[in-house]
């Protein structure tokens, strides 16, 4: 017997609203089953994970996961939870955005798999490009009345005055397009099911519906969607103050995004661990409890933040990122710090001040170096004396031995940064130019 998709789901809280009859049809056969995401950007960023593990989960339970890249809805913009108008993407940005897309989907998803589960990726462009205007009013349009279209929640909050700009007739049309997605794949992949985050709702209920009036009461098809996530403060989900944490490594590096859960509070680790990791109920239920006997073990989290870098990057990644988050806090050496790449050595220290020495410095003792005025760490070369003498000044995480000890291009990292350290926890990077 098959595992229970819905089960699973619902013990890992992601399950937020799904239609009658669905659990059912999930038991009796092995179902198609869809997810749109946007193409807006060449990477995902980790608010389309949870829809993406959905898809993961349903291909674990036996039945076969979809994911459509809205070539075509991406060009429009969707008005759900959204107060503007997005911009409009070309076609070959959409097919660089897709192609990067389904490379990052692949780790989560089994696109070579034999038999009927195998995983797949479409794209709306491929059906809509040749659809006329004519076409689709006459074979879309009339179906769906345009009192039925405004009910929507997602139509409603743009019309009383949420936003400023109101909905232009392209979004408007979001949801009929979307709709005719669900449409062409039941016709064409025998898809029954639309997954989605909870704000989608609208637009998926327009899709079973279109699918009843064009091809007749006795066809059967099922919406289900995960909740939103939020943080336990009820702020949204996978935002910082410096963006969005996206999947590829050019845009955060594997240390951040690793950070970023490893950082996240004990209420947020219970919750996320059930919906971003692969872990069973067992598993997780043994790793609660540990962590509440002991939190400040923040057991969960760093289990949590292992699971999905593992999952998102690799095992070497997130070795790195582990070590890399020792250099801050624990016992590293200079080895450590020369196998960073820039933008990791960048990251952990971006709270720490930075200076820039000019080239022609080096060759010069340190003391020279680090208390002149383009890197002005020790107020006076007396002071740095004296914290040198008793130990407390180290170079690339080594403990200067003199003052006087000349700095030379063999102490750079990576060619171009020197580490100083006063004290045990005062950083300084100093760019070398």
């Amino acid at each position: 017997m098959k595992k229970n998709f819905v089960e699973e789901l619902k013990w890992r809280g992601m399950l937020a609203q799904m239609m009658p009859g669905t659990e059912e049809l999930l038991q009796k056969e092995t179902v198609t089953a869809y997810l749109g995401t946007d193409p807006t950007a060449d990477s995902l960023h980790i608010g389309h994970l949870c829809g993406v593990m959905m898809l993961r989960h349903l291909q674990r339970c036996g039945h076969k996961p979809i994911i459509l890249v809205g070539g075509a809805t991406g060009m429009i913009g969707d008005p759900s939870g959204k107060s503007q108008e997005r911009n409009l993407l070309d076609q070959e940005t959409l097919y660089h955005n897709q192609e990067c897309i389904k490379k990052q989907v692949s780790k989560f998803l089994d696109f070579e798999a034999t038999g009927p589960n195998s995983a797949e990726m479409v794209n709306n462009y491929d059906w809509m490009k040749d659809f006329t205007f004519l076409d689709f009013a006459r074979e879309v349009g009339k179906h769906i009345t345009v009192n039925y279209m405004m009910a929507k929640d997602s139509v409603q909050k743009r019309l009383n005055g949420e936003a400023r700009d109101g909905l232009s007739f392209t979004e408007f049309t979001y949801q009929l397009l979307q709709g005719y997605d669900f449409l062409y794949l039941y016709k064409n992949k025998g898809c029954k099911m639309q997954l989605g985050g909870n704000d989608q709702w609208g637009n998926m209920t327009t899709g079973t519906e279109l699918i009843r009036r064009t091809l007749g009461n006795d066809v059967e098809t099922y919406a289900l969607t995960c909740p939103l996530i939020t943080k336990a403060d009820g702020k949204k989900f996978g935002k910082t103050e410096s963006g969005n944490i996206w999947l590829d490594p050019k845009r955060t590096s594997p240390y951040k995004f690793y950070q970023f859960w490893l950082n996240v509070s004990d209420d947020d680790a219970e919750k996320y661990i059930k919906i971003f990791t692969s872990l069973d109920k067992e598993t997780i239920d043994t790793l609660v409890a540990e962590h509440r006997q002991d939190p400040g073990q923040r057991i969960l989290q760093k289990r949590l933040a292992q699971e999905v870098t593992v999952m998102v990057h690799s095992e070497e990644d997130y070795n790195m990122a582990v070590e890399a988050s020792g250099i801050l806090f624990g016992k590293s050496t200079k080895e450590s710090l020369q196998k960073l790449d820039e933008q990791t050595l960048l990251d952990i220290f971006e709270g720490v001040p930075h200076f820039e020495l000019p080239k022609e410095m080096l060759g010069q003792p340190a003391i020279e170096c680090f208390t002149c005025d383009d890197a002005k760490i020790f107020a006076s070369k007396g002071e740095m004396r004296k914290l040198t003498q008793g130990g407390g000044v180290s170079l690339n995480k080594e403990k200067l031995a003199a003052a006087d000890r000349v700095v030379t291009s063999e102490d750079l990292i990576g060619g171009k940064y020197l580490l100083v350290q006063r004290g045990k926890k005062n950083y300084f990077l100093v760019t070398v130019k």
